[in-house]
């Protein structure tokens, strides 16, 4: 004989009941958690006591919510008196009193909306039940008044575009309710205002908790996308950083490596070392090498995995020619200027040859996309002292098409590469467009070594070159720093 199915035993019918009885509690927990979000709703308000429109950079709108509650108080208060005094039989004083009460708060609706509403609601409520027993309701509209529906819409526009939705929906439903609480007992003197109201409350508070929203979801983006522009100019910055840092590896790597040199090599080019001094070479040896061996280590964490490794020679000032060259066939007509003192100087540090010829590569590219066709004139200087280099590029306003780029290679990121550049070395740069729509750029370089900047100097350097980066790329692209 088969066992009974665990459906058909006694208990399944009480199991059966247990299911909607914990439905049924989760429902009231449900609705009570609601109701009390509500309730928190309409004492919370959601915003700071600002003046609605506070942040609009238009004047006439940051002044308009006060312009429309002023005109509203000063026509609804006067008319409200006199309707509620000939039409309705209050008396004279309190039908002014009523009138203010209902009126007056719009003042408060630009900045406090929510105590607003408070104030007037009350005010139409006792209103309401203040005229009750008029002999001649029912020829007349109750139990809100034209006046005070007039009022109170304005009045919930201001609210939506404040208060959140739990706010709002609180209002509606409390603005229903106590219009059918007033329809139920005086149904022979109501005349339908109250679901008039009701419905033109749902109207507005739905429309205007709509804009509100819209307004936040804008403001939003526009603070990510501010957000967003300022971590694209620091990376930027970063990736120009380390661009110039792979760059620089094969200038110390050659330092390095003729230490290594000089140190094996010593003991057997000078002849009687004591031993103190041969173990001592060595250890400069090793150390050297070692120091090699976590250069190599480093680059290969500076450089991305879609970086190739550079297998050219670092250029230099004797490639600028070269440049000049490819920008003529640009459709650049550039004249270049190299002083005679340039050559007194002797071989230039490796880094300031580099920054000389990189700084020249981003200025010239620069002139061909974004001011073609424009007279750009070359000039690299000495300083009287010999003491430092100075590159200068100036070029006039565009007249042509943009040519095609003069390398692919080493190009950076216009302004922000040129800074982080100069600072590398010490150097100062000097940029700005001139009266005839041209640019001028200066750069001078240190021969000699400078002091670093401090920690302080380096993140305001830093900052400032983020923040360059951040206006060069306001649109997503680059803005040309040669552009007329």
């Amino acid at each position: 004989m088969s066992q009974p199915s665990p459906a058909s035993t006694p208990s399944a019918p009480g199991h059966a009941t247990a299911v909607p009885s914990a439905a049924h509690e989760s429902l009231l927990a449900a609705t009570r958690r609601h109701t009390s979000a509500l309730a928190r709703a309409l004492v919370t308000p959601a915003y700071p006591a600002t003046p609605l429109f506070a942040r609009s950079s238009r004047r006439w709108l940051r002044r308009l919510p006060y312009a429309v509650a002023g005109i509203l108080t000063l026509v609804l208060v006067p008319v409200t008196a006199q309707l509620l005094t000939n039409d309705y039989g209050v008396n004279g004083g309190f039908a002014s009193v009523l009138a203010t009460a209902q009126a007056a708060p719009l003042l408060l609706a630009v900045t406090r909306p929510l105590p607003a509403w408070w104030i007037v609601f009350i005010a139409d409520s006792v209103c309401a039940l203040a005229v009750l027993g008029y002999p001649h309701l029912p020829a007349r509209s109750w139990p809100w008044t034209p006046p005070g529906i007039i009022g109170y819409l304005f009045l919930l526009l201001a609210l939506a575009l404040r208060e959140t939705r739990h706010t709002l929906v609180a209002v509606w439903l409390i603005t229903g309710g106590v219009g059918v609480l007033f329809g139920i007992p005086g149904a022979r003197y109501s005349d339908g205002s109250n679901v008039l109201l009701f419905v033109l409350s749902g109207v507005v508070l739905l429309v205007g908790g709509a804009l509100r929203e819209r307004g936040d979801v804008q403001r939003r983006l526009a603070e990510q996308e501010t957000i967003s522009e300022a971590e694209r100019a620091r990376r930027t910055l970063l990736e120009e950083r380390a661009r110039i840092a792979r760059e620089l590896h094969d200038v110390v790597a050659h330092h390095m490596s003729v230490i290594t040199v000089q140190a094996d090599s010593a003991p057997y080019r000078i002849g009687g070392l004591p031993p103190e001094a041969e173990r001592e070479f060595g250890t400069i040896a090793a150390t050297a090498r070692e120091s090699l061996a976590e250069m190599r280590r480093l680059l290969g964490v500076l450089r991305s995995e879609d970086t190739r490794g550079e297998r050219a020679p670092q250029p230099g000032l004797d490639r600028v020619p070269q440049l000049v060259e490819a920008t003529v066939r640009a459709g650049i007509p550039t004249k270049l200027s190299i002083a005679k003192d340039v050559a007194a100087l002797g071989p230039l540090p490796q880094a300031v040859d580099l920054s000389a010829y990189r700084i020249v590569q981003e200025a010239l590219a620069n002139v061909v996309r974004h001011a073609p066709g424009a007279p750009t004139n070359v000039s690299i200087l000495a300083s009287a002292d010999r003491t430092g280099l100075t590159v200068l590029v100036v070029n006039g306003p565009a007249g042509g098409t943009p040519g095609p780029p003069l390398e692919t290679t080493g190009t950076g990121h216009g302004l922000v590469g040129m800074r982080e550049r100069v600072r590398l070395v010490g150097g100062t740069l000097d940029t700005g467009p001139l009266p005839d729509g041209g640019f001028r750029l200066a750069a001078r370089l240190p021969l000699v070594e400078v002091a670093r900047p401090t920690a302080e100097a380096d993140t305001a350097q830093s900052a400032s070159a983020a923040e360059s980066a951040s206006t060069e790329g306001a649109t997503g692209a680059e803005r040309n720093p040669h552009a007329p």
